[in-house]
C-alpha cells in the first residue's frame, strides 16, 4: 500500500540532480519528458481542436476506409496509459520496496490524459477535413506527439551502465520493469510507424475523383492520373520487384551469371577493406606517439595498399570500384535490353483502341525514364544504400567491442535518426516529385504534338498560341519543380545538423577519455575521427541515393502503368494459324460498338464470295471502316462472329490473319526512311526486282525515277516529302509486294488525279483479280464494277446489289449517284474554258 508520507523522488535523490554516475535519475527523466509530451499535445491538439470545430467539414461516412490497422492503432494507444496504471500498481503491490513516489504518480496521470486525448484528436482528424489541400495523413501534431514519445523511450538506453536503473536484471522487480519497458517501447515503435501509414485516414476524397470522372481516355488515365500521389513509392514493391525479376538475372549466359556473383564477392571485400583502413591508421599514429617512435614502413605500405583498393573512403575510385563498374556494364546493358524490348512488345501489342488514345510525346517519355530508373536502381541499392547500411552495423560492433558502448550508442543513434528523417521527408516529398514528373510528361507530349502537327500551325497562322501554351507548360514544370528542390534543401539541412551532433558527441567523448586516460590513446581518437568521417561521408550521400531511388520509384510507375494495361485482343488457347484456301469472307449478324452507348454496328451479315469484289458505300459515320478493323480484328466484335473459309478468326493467329489480308488505308502514314524500305515493308524479304514491279503496277516507278536518289529517296516523318498521290501509290505498291490473299481497299484512290485514278484503276483490277476484295468508297465510279454493292446507313445495311440493280431500284443508292454525277457536272462547267470578246479562250 502507499506510503501516507510519500515523497516526490526516492530517498537521496534530488530533483535537481540530473546527471549522477553516468545516468540521470528516474525522478527527473519521468518528470521531464512526460511533462513535455503532455504540455505540447494539450496545446497543439487543442489549437487543432478550435480549427477543425471552427473550419472543419464532415467526410462523408461511406469514403472512411475500414482498416484493421486503424482499430489496432486506437487499441495501442490505450494499452499505452494501462501499462503505465499497471506500473504503478505492481510499484505499489509487488515490487521489492512497495514505495509509489509522487514522480510516478504525475508520469501515470499525465500518461491517462494524453493518450486517450490523442485518440480524440485522431478520431477527428479521421471524420473532419480543413479547407486545404487533403494531406491523405496525420497532421504534424499527432506525428509530433508519436515522435516525442517514442524519442522519451529511447532516451533510457543513456542509462544502460547505471544501477538505479533495471537493465542489469538482478531481481524481480527489474525483470517486471524490463517486461513494462519491452511492452511500451514496442507499442511506442509501432504506434509511430503506423502515425506515418496513417491507415484510418482518408487516401482520396470526391474531389481528387474529378479527373477521372471528365471523360479522359484510359490511357491518359494511366499514365497522367493516379488517384494518390502522396502514397509510398514502396507500395506495390513485390509487385515491382516480380515484374523485373525476369530481367535481371541472365538466364541465358553463364559468363554474366558469374560476372555478378563476382560483383558481390567485391562488394564484401569492401566492407572488410573499411574496417581495415583506419584500424591501420591508428597503427601508425600509435607508432610515432610510442616512446621511442618507430619507423613503421611496413604499416604505410599496408595503409597505402588498402586506400588503393577502397579509393578514398567512399568508394570512389577505388581498384575494388573501379573493377565492379566494369564489370556490371555488361549486366547492366543486359538488363535495359531486356526491358526496353520487352516494353516495347508490349506496346506493339495493346491494342488500336489503346493507341488512338495514346500521347507519343509521353509515351516515349515514360519509356525513356523507366528503363533508365531499372538500372539506377539496382546500383543505388545494390552498391550504395546495402554497403552503407552494411558499414554502419559492422561499425556499431566495431566501436562497442574496440571501445565501449556508449561510442557505439552515438553511432547508432545518428545513424538511426538520421535514416529516419531520411526516410520520413523523403516519403513527404515524394508528392512533389510525382506532380514534376507530370508537368514534365506534359510539357513534353506539348512540344512533339505541337511539332507533328507543323503544317496544321502554318495553315492557321498559330505559331504565337502554340509557343504561348508550350511556355505555360514549362512555367507549370519549373513550379512544381522549384516546391521538390525547396524541399530537398530541408531535408538536407535537417541531414546536416544530425550529423553534425553525432560527430561533436563523439568526438568529445572520444577526447575527454583520452586527455583522462581511461584507456584510449591518440591512435584510437584519429581512429575514431577517420571511421566515424569514413562512415559520415557515405552516409551523408544516402539521402542523395535514397532520393534517387524514390525518383527512380516514381519514373518506373508510369512504366509500370504500361506493362499493366493489359491486351484488348488476344489468340484463344491452343489457336492455331489461318489456312486460306479460297478466302471467302462472312460476317455473320455482327453487332460491334466502341463504347456499351455507342453502338456502331448493328446485326451486320453479308458475304464476299472468294476471287470476288464488294463495295461498301454510305455516308460517314455509317460503320464502313469499322468492317474493316474488325475484318483485321483491332477489335472483337460483341455480337454475331467474322468466318474466313469456315474458320472463326478469334480461334486462329492474329498474326496470320493480318498476312492473309493486304490493306490500302484512306490515310497513308509512311516510315521516315527510304521509298525502297516502305515499299519492302509489305515483304521484308522481297528482292529489288519484285520491289520495282510492284512500284510499276502502282503507277509510281517511273516518278521514283526522278528522283535525286531514286529509290533511296528519304521519304520525311510521315511521309511529308510526298504529295498525298504519291503516299498512297507508295501504300499500294506495298500492299501488291505483300500479295495477299483478301484485299481491303479504304478510298484507295481518293488522293489520285483523274487519269493516274484510271491508271492505278486498271492495277488494281489485275491484282484483286482472283482475290477476295473489299473496297470502301465514297466515289461510286469507281465500284461500278463490283460483284456486289452494299450500302450502310447508321451500321446498317439498306441496299445491296449490283450497280445497275441499285439504279433502277430509286433507293438511297440510286440518290447518292445522281447528287455525284451533278457535284461532277459542276466541277467541270468550273474548269470549262471559256473565250473572251476576240474569241480567244480563257480559263476560269
Amino acid at each position: 500500500m502507499v506510503n501516507a508520507s510519500m515523497t516526490y523522488c526516492p530517498p537521496n535523490i534530488s530533483f535537481n540532480e540530473i546527471w549522477v554516475n553516468h545516468g540521470t535519475s528516474k525522478c527527473f527523466m519521468d518528470t521531464v519528458s512526460s511533462a513535455v509530451i503532455a504540455l505540447y499535445l494539450l496545446i497543439f491538439g487543442s489549437t487543432q481542436l478550435w480549427m477543425y470545430r471552427r473550419y472543419g467539414t464532415e467526410i462523408d461516412f461511406h469514403t472512411l476506409p475500414r482498416s484493421k490497422l486503424y482499430n489496432f492503432q486506437k487499441f495501442l494507444l490505450f494499452f499505452v496509459p494501462i501499462l503505465s496504471l499497471l506500473r504503478i500498481i505492481l510499484q505499489a503491490t509487488v515490487l521489492d520496496d512497495k514505495q509509489v513516489y509522487g514522480y510516478m504518480v504525475l508520469s501515470t496521470i499525465l500518461t491517462i490524459i494524453v493518450y486517450p486525448y490523442s485518440v480524440y484528436v485522431l478520431s477527428v482528424e479521421r471524420h473532419k477535413l480543413l479547407p486545404s489541400v487533403p494531406t491523405r495523413g496525420h497532421g504534424i501534431v499527432l506525428l509530433g506527439f508519436w515522435t516525442l514519445a517514442f524519442v522519451a523511450e529511447n532516451l533510457v538506453f543513456i542509462n544502460l551502465s547505471k544501477l538505479e536503473w533495471w537493465f542489469k536484471l538482478d531481481s524481480l522487480s527489474d525483470k517486471i520493469e524490463m517486461v513494462l519497458f519491452t511492452l511500451r517501447y514496442c507499442s511506442s515503435l509501432v504506434i509511430f510507424v503506423l502515425g506515418l501509414r496513417a491507415p484510418g485516414i482518408v487516401a482520396n476524397t470526391p474531389s481528387n475523383y474529378h479527373s477521372f470522372e471528365d471523360g479522359a481516355d484510359s490511357q491518359t488515365r494511366h499514365i497522367e492520373g493516379r488517384p494518390d500521389e502522396n502514397v509510398s513509392t514502396w507500395r506495390n514493391a513485390w509487385y515491382k520487384i516480380k515484374t523485373l525479376a525476369p530481367f535481371l538475372w541472365p538466364k541465358k549466359s553463364v559468363l554474366l551469371q558469374f560476372s555478378i556473383t563476382f560483383c558481390f564477392i567485391l562488394l564484401i571485400a569492401g566492407r572488410l577493406i573499411n574496417v581495415y583502413v583506419p584500424i591501420y591508421n591508428k597503427k601508425i599514429v600509435d607508432s610515432v606517439t610510442d616512446t621511442p617512435g618507430k619507423f613503421r614502413w611496413d604499416l604505410i605500405l599496408i595503409y597505402v595498399a588498402f586506400k588503393f583498393l577502397q579509393g578514398g573512403g567512399t568508394g570512389g575510385m577505388g581498384l575494388l570500384n573501379t573493377l565492379r563498374s566494369f564489370l556490371w556494364i555488361r549486366i547492366q546493358q543486359y538488363t535495359t535490353r531486356e526491358v526496353e524490348v520487352e516494353l516495347f512488345r508490349h506496346l506493339h501489342g495493346l491494342s488500336l483502341r489503346w493507341h488512338l488514345g495514346r500521347k507519343t510525346g509521353e509515351v516515349l517519355r515514360v519509356m525513356d525514364r523507366g528503363t533508365d530508373s531499372i538500372n539506377n536502381l539496382l546500383n543505388y541499392i545494390l552498391f550504395t544504400i546495402l554497403p552503407t547500411i552494411v558499414d554502419i552495423i559492422v561499425a556499431v560492433i566495431f566501436f562497442i567491442s574496440a571501445f565501449n558502448k556508449w561510442f557505439g550508442l552515438i553511432v547508432f543513434t545518428t545513424m538511426l535518426l538520421y535514416i529516419a528523417a531520411t526516410i520520413g521527408v523523403t516519403e513527404w516529398r515524394t508528392k512533389f516529385q510525382r506532380r514534376m514528373n507530370l508537368a514534365d510528361n506534359a510539357q513534353k507530349a506539348r512540344s512533339v504534338d505541337s511539332l507533328l502537327n507543323f503544317e496544321t500551325v502554318k495553315y492557321y497562322g498559330a505559331e504565337d498560341y502554340e509557343v504561348k501554351a508550350y511556355k505555360e507548360a514549362v512555367l507549370k514544370y519549373q513550379s512544381e519543380e522549384w516546391k521538390s528542390l525547396v524541399s530537398l534543401n530541408f531535408l538536407n539541412t535537417l541531414q546536416n545538423v544530425i550529423i553534425t551532433l553525432g560527430l561533436l558527441a563523439g568526438s568529445l567523448l572520444c577526447l575527454y577519455m583520452v586527455v583522462n586516460n581511461e584507456g584510449l590513446t591518440i591512435g584510437d581518437y584519429v581512429l575514431f575521427a577517420s571511421y566515424i568521417m569514413q562512415l559520415y561521408v557515405p552516409l551523408n550521400w544516402f539521402g542523395t541515393y535514397y532520393r534517387a531511388i524514390q525518383k527512380n520509384f516514381v519514373d518506373m510507375e508510369n512504366m509500370f502503368d504500361l506493362l499493366r494495361e493489359t491486351h484488348e485482343v488476344v489468340d484463344a488457347p491452343g489457336a492455331g494459324p489461318l489456312i486460306v484456301n479460297r478466302g471467302q469472307v462472312e460476317f455473320s449478324n455482327v453487332t460491334f460498338g466502341y463504347t456499351p452507348e455507342r453502338i456502331i454496328l448493328k446485326n451486320v451479315s453479308f458475304i464476299v464470295p472468294a476471287g470476288k469484289t464488294v463495295a461498301l458505300v454510305g455516308p460517314s459515320g455509317a460503320g464502313k471502316s469499322t468492317i474493316m478493323r474488325l475484318l483485321f480484328r483491332f477489335y472483337d466484335v460483341d455480337e454475331g462472329a467474322i468466318i474466313i473459309d469456315g474458320q472463326h478468326i478469334k480461334t486462329v493467329k492474329q498474326d496470320s490473319l493480318r498476312k492473309a489480308i493486304g490493306v490500302v488505308p484512306q490515310d497513308t502514314v509512311l516510315f521516315n526512311n527510304s521509298i525502297k524500305y516502305n515499299i519492302q515493308y509489305g515483304n521484308i524479304d522481297a528482292p529489288e526486282a519484285d520491289i520495282i514491279a510492284a512500284a510499276k503496277y502502282a503507277d509510281i516507278h517511273e516518278r521514283i525515277l526522278t528522283f535525286p536518289d531514286g529509290y533511296e529517296t528519304q521519304v520525311g516523318e510521315r511521309g511529308l516529302r510526298l504529295s498525298g498521290g504519291e503516299k498512297q501509290r507508295v501504300a499500294i505498291a506495298r500492299t501488291m509486294l505483300k500479295a495477299p490473299k483478301i484485299v481491303l481497299l479504304d478510298e484507295a484512290t481518293s488522293a489520285l488525279d483523274t487519269q493516274t485514278e484510271r491508271n492505278i484503276q486498271s492495277a488494281l483490277n489485275r491484282v484483286c483479280a482472283n482475290r477476295t476484295t473489299i473496297i470502301i468508297a465514297h466515289r461510286l465510279s469507281t465500284i461500278i464494277h463490283a460483284d456486289e454493292i452494299l450500302v450502310m446507313k447508321e451500321g446498317e445495311i439498306v441496299e445491296r446489289g449490283r450497280h445497275e440493280d441499285l439504279i433502277s431500284h430509286g433507293g438511297m443508292y440510286h440518290d447518292m449517284w445522281e447528287a455525284q454525277l451533278r457535284n461532277d457536272q459542276e466541277l467541270a462547267e468550273e474548269v470549262k474554258p471559256e473565250t473572251d470578246i476576240n474569241g480567244v479562250k480563257k480559263i476560269n
